[in-house]
């Protein structure tokens, strides 16, 4: 139903405690939480991987408590105190309808899936 953005959220503790140096991130646009640090696509047009989390019900699940779950998801987006945190972790929210989900989740798995089969990745 939602999706949270970043590239930084694991490490950013880290790079402000000068534990480690952040050399780039990885997702299109630099990070909010550390604007300073270039993106990989300023030495390597084109260059994108970052990572998401989503929050989903079973397919199941009646359209309207989808709806209603998303209205409460998006609404806790804009409350100051949540969004003060993901700003401190670097993970900007992503708020948008079901739809909106489902056409990232399709964007991705299309995204590398073809990274998948072009470096002919197999499980092991």
């Amino acid at each position: 139903m939602q999706a949270i953005f970043s590239s930084v959220t694991s490490t950013v503790e880290y790079i402000k405690a000068e534990r480690v140096r952040a050399l780039a991130v990885t997702s299109t646009a630099r990070s909010e939480v550390l604007p300073e640090v270039p993106t990989v696509a300023d030495f390597v047009p084109g260059y994108e991987a970052s990572n998401w989390w989503g929050i989903a019900a079973p397919k199941t699940t009646p359209a309207e408590i989808v709806d209603r779950l998303n209205e409460e998801i998006n609404a806790s987006f804009a409350e100051a105190k949540i969004k003060a945190r993901l700003a401190d972790l670097g993970g900007p929210p992503l708020a948008g309808s079901p739809t909106d989900f489902r056409k990232l989740i399709g964007d991705e798995t299309e995204k590398w899936g073809k990274v998948i089969r072009s470096a002919n990745i197999k499980p092991e």
